[in-house]
């Protein structure tokens, strides 16, 4: 079956912390903007909670193409934009709030044909967009350095080298052109996964993504096109699946909210004037017990939120919060 022809869920896609989400952002009015419609469940959720209307933004086009048999119900009330994180606002202003969930979506992963999973043979892809060079492309034509660091600076990956270098002895003979041919490359350089831990290829499949889709600079462009976009009084709420993603949003916040941090534990706090955000999240909100029972998935999520002020947006530098910067800068 095509990716276009795959069936609907039989039951709506519940979208992790939505629950805390909608605690943390209500009351829910005005218009927002989900920057990753995906199944629709931030989405449907706003729209449940009061919002009179929902800008839902995917790169994916299929993302859009599974929401016809419903999105019809909403009328002008939800309103569809193919597009990306780093051009939210030139699709909205004044926009009441913004929810940001950063990833892949559980329907690509589970779509073999999409290559985004090291569990299931199938083409290696990882486009979000279904557009532009995939992960075969960079796989098969980056240096044994090129790798090496996205491979190190993306997933965090300690056995970066080792592993580029097998990449680049595999494909001498024949391309890598499937997950599992990838997976078991990525295998033979680490020792055996021992019950509890996560897949070997784990990592290097996150970085390739991030790499293939500048997931990074698209969420540091994301975040200052927020903060334009946002109207005061507007509410940001970014959810987050690893340490990277919520190092950077972490410190964006902190960097807007005035508070640059301390030089040391000894030193005060620096109070910047006009903060440009309130955090109204002071650390980051986990999955309870119930979420983790309906979806495991949900263990590494995390959520910040923060309220715009009447301060005029700025900029900010990348490597201020955090964003791995690779020696040839971004892919």
């Amino acid at each position: 079956m095509s990716a276009a022809a795959a069936p609907p869920s039989a039951t709506p896609h519940i979208p992790v912390l939505l629950r805390p989400l909608l605690a943390a952002v209500a009351p829910v009015s005005g218009v927002w903007l989900d920057g990753t419609f995906g199944a629709g469940g931030y989405t449907r959720g706003l729209l449940a909670a009061g919002a009179e209307r929902v800008i839902a933004v995917d790169r994916d086009p299929l993302a859009f193409e599974m929401a016809a048999d419903w999105a019809s119900e909403y009328g002008d009330r939800l309103v569809m934009q193919l597009g990306v994180f780093s051009r939210l606002d030139e699709y909205a202003s004044g926009l009441d709030g913004i929810v940001l969930d950063l990833g892949v979506s559980s329907m690509q992963i589970d779509q073999a044909e999409r290559g985004f999973s090291f569990m299931k043979d199938g083409p290696l892809d990882m486009r979000m967009s279904q557009e532009g060079p995939s992960a075969a492309d960079l796989v098969n034509s980056a240096s044994e350095g090129e790798l090496a660091d996205i491979l190190f600076h993306y997933g965090e990956e300690r056995a970066s080298r080792r592993i580029a270098r097998a990449i680049v002895k595999a494909r001498a003979g024949a391309p890598i052109e499937t997950t599992l041919q990838l997976a078991a490359i990525v295998e033979s350089c680490l020792p055996r996964a021992k019950p509890g831990q996560s897949h070997p290829a784990t990592r290097s499949f996150q970085a390739l993504r991030i790499a293939v889709n500048a997931e990074y600079e698209e969420l540091f462009k994301g975040l200052i096109a927020a903060e334009r976009a946002l109207k005061p009084g507007g509410k940001l709420a970014v959810v987050t699946f690893h340490s990277i993603e919520d190092r950077m949003v972490k410190r964006f916040l902190q960097a807007r909210a005035g508070r640059t941090g301390r030089a040391n534990r000894f030193a005060p706090e620096t109070i910047e004037d006009q903060p440009r955000f309130e955090l109204l999240t002071r650390k980051a909100v986990g999955p309870d017990d119930q979420e983790l029972s309906e979806n495991p998935r949900a263990r590494s999520a995390k959520l910040r939120v923060a309220i715009r002020t009447d301060a005029p947006a700025g900029e900010i530098d990348a490597k201020s919060i955090g964003m791995p910067q690779l020696k040839g800068g971004p892919r």
